[in-house]
């Protein structure tokens, strides 16, 4: 069966709800077919990996002061996964990052790109990188064709920058 999990800007990701505790959030990610990395969790961490053995897709839970803030997506690790992880309708793991990103701005999302593989949707609090340690599908440079990473927040850590 198809597994959509939508980033749901300042909201969460699928089911997960920035603002859960910790048991709630990782409630809804066993629902998904997610489970803690600790076999022995318990209860208020201040993270939490959680992973899909089949596809080998993790979150990682970020946590303050007991409420969810921070939602890690990595990329399956299993190239065939059945799992699709979307934002505004756009397949963020499978659209190359650069088409992605174009196709983003072309809705009217401001994106910040850098050099490092890391590109910030500042208004929707989304981080999204393909920088990661894992083997997956390279151009011909040697250069990461798909982001592998996204992040959905509550922080605002996107705000003003001096000039």
């Amino acid at each position: 069966m198809a597994m959509i999990l939508e980033l749901l800007p300042e909201v969460g990701v699928a089911t997960l709800r920035l603002g859960m505790s910790a048991d709630e959030a990782v409630g809804a990610a066993r629902e998904l077919g997610f489970a803690p990395s600790d076999p022995e969790y318990g209860g208020a961490p201040g993270q939490v990996l959680c992973e899909h053995e089949e596809s080998q897709t993790e979150f990682n839970l970020g946590f303050t002061k007991g409420a969810l803030t921070d939602i890690h997506v990595y990329r399956f690790r299993v190239e065939d996964a059945d799992v699709t992880v979307v934002l505004d309708g756009l397949d963020v793991f499978r659209t190359p990052s650069e088409d992605l990103l174009e196709r983003l701005e072309e809705r009217g999302h401001t994106v910040e790109q850098n050099d490092d593989g890391v590109d910030t949707l500042p208004a929707l609090k989304v981080i999204l990188s393909n920088e990661s340690s894992f083997e997956y599908p390279m151009d011909e440079e040697g250069d990461p064709v798909y982001f592998d990473y996204a992040l959905v927040t509550s922080v605002d850590f996107f705000g003003p920058r001096g000039d």
